[in-house]
């Protein structure tokens, strides 16, 4: 989880920008910049760094010497980067998984770039040759990311609204921050004075379609729809999107709730590990009031898979003590979402405070994809049930949040 933040078209204070940059520094502890870019007059790039793959080189804003025009700024984990670099022939210059990013626009442009990425990301490329700056975000929107193009013809980009709220005109707030919508990507074109045209987001791809990164990928998937079939690609599918997932280079654990999805994960993750030869015992996390059952659950999960698990419990004290931290920091005051984030929010305070884990581990949108809640028990149709589950979506507005708690709160 990493937080970007750009500028073009404004003259504001440096001081300013400095400070408007940092209200979003809780997403990357390990390593800031902020810069300029000498192509482009009235532009200012930040970006705060959580480094989960590559070293140094992972660094941004990334230009690379073989395309000087370009400069990205990237929020996400690309889980296929290797593979594209293989099948296209890619150079690398670095060892960061966002670097093929770079490769696939200048190859192919910014529709078809999107559409390659397996992953999770919001990422913006200022491409001076072409007096453009491009933004994309990944279909699910799990990584945010907000932009507004004033009247003046001045954008601003950041990974959180409250890093554009800030800056004012003629006494007024200068941006109304919009998400740029899932699946979508925009290309902005920029004058000699660095302003920015307005332009409308594009759809690159949309739930329910086949992804063209899936392509390019041998999964052993069946054809038909047979109980067998169905079972087999659900069985493939789920083991892979874990095994993907562990990609980082640093400590991993896992959250647990002991409910099926958390507890398929854990799993799951334990049985990569030790095919990796990795010996250690997967660290999990539960938390809840004093002997609730999903600590009980996630107890009898964790003994079974051979976790090394923890049990935090809170009082409800500690619960309304979290609440104004936690809707700052969601940006949000939806009553579910706060809801499960407040103990999210003190098991991931413990976790930072008394581990070294960084990458950690948990099932989100399986009980709406999958039915799992108890009022789908209702539903008056299977049609009406799937309607319903296809609001997942929706996600990245409400419980794709608390996925975001879990990393950056603490």
């Amino acid at each position: 989880m990493c937080g970007i933040w750009a500028i073009f078209g404004c003259n504001y204070d440096a001081v300013d920008l400095y400070t408007a940059a940092l209200r979003v520094s809780h997403r990357g502890p390990d390593n800031f910049r902020i810069c300029n870019l000498s192509q482009l007059r009235n532009c200012v790039l930040a970006f705060h760094r959580l480094q989960i793959v590559g070293g140094s080189g992972g660094m941004q804003p990334m230009t690379l010497k073989q395309y000087p025009h370009l400069t990205l700024l990237c929020n996400g984990e690309i889980y296929n980067y290797k593979q594209l670099q293989e099948e296209f022939g890619f150079s690398y210059e670095s060892d960061s998984d966002c670097e093929v990013i770079v490769h696939l626009y200048n190859q192919f442009g910014i529709k078809k770039a999107s559409q390659l990425l397996d992953g999770v990301f919001a990422f913006l490329i200022i491409d001076t040759a072409n007096n453009s700056v491009l933004l994309s975000r990944d279909t699910f929107g799990v990584r945010p990311l907000f932009y507004d193009v004033t009247k003046n013809n001045i954008l601003g980009v950041c990974s959180e609204v409250k890093g554009l709220c800030d800056f004012k005109i003629n006494g007024h707030k200068a941006f109304q921050p919009q998400h740029l919508p899932p699946g979508h990507s925009m290309v902005c074109k920029i004058s000699e004075d660095g302003k920015v045209s307005k332009a409308a987001p594009v759809q690159f791809h949309r739930i329910g379609k086949m992804p063209a990164h899936f392509l390019h990928q041998a999964n052993k998937l069946n054809n038909g729809y047979t109980k067998e079939a169905i079972y087999n690609n659900l069985r493939c599918l789920i083991y892979e999107a874990v095994e993907k997932r562990l990609i980082g280079q640093r400590s991993l654990a896992s959250l647990l709730s002991g409910g099926l999805d958390s507890s398929l994960i854990s799993a799951i993750t334990v049985m990569k590990m030790r095919e990796r030869g990795d010996k250690k015992p997967l660290q999990t996390f539960t938390i809840g009031m004093a002997e609730s059952p999903d600590v009980t659950a996630a107890r009898e999960v964790a003994s079974y898979i051979g976790s090394d698990h923890s049990e935090i419990t809170f009082t409800p004290t500690e619960g309304m003590n979290a609440l104004e931290t936690v809707i700052y920091t969601l940006e949000t005051y939806d009553p579910l979402t706060i809801r499960i984030a407040v103990p999210l929010y003190l098991l991931c305070g413990y976790i930072s405070e008394n581990t070294d884990n960084v990458l950690i581990m948990t099932g989100e949108g399986a009980d709406e994809l999958a039915q799992g809640y108890l009022y789908f028990h209702k539903q008056p149709t299977a049609k009406d049930g799937d309607i319903e589950s296809r609001y997942i979506t929706y996600h990245y507005l409400f419980i794709l949040l608390n996925t975001l708690a879990k990393i950056i709160l603490k």
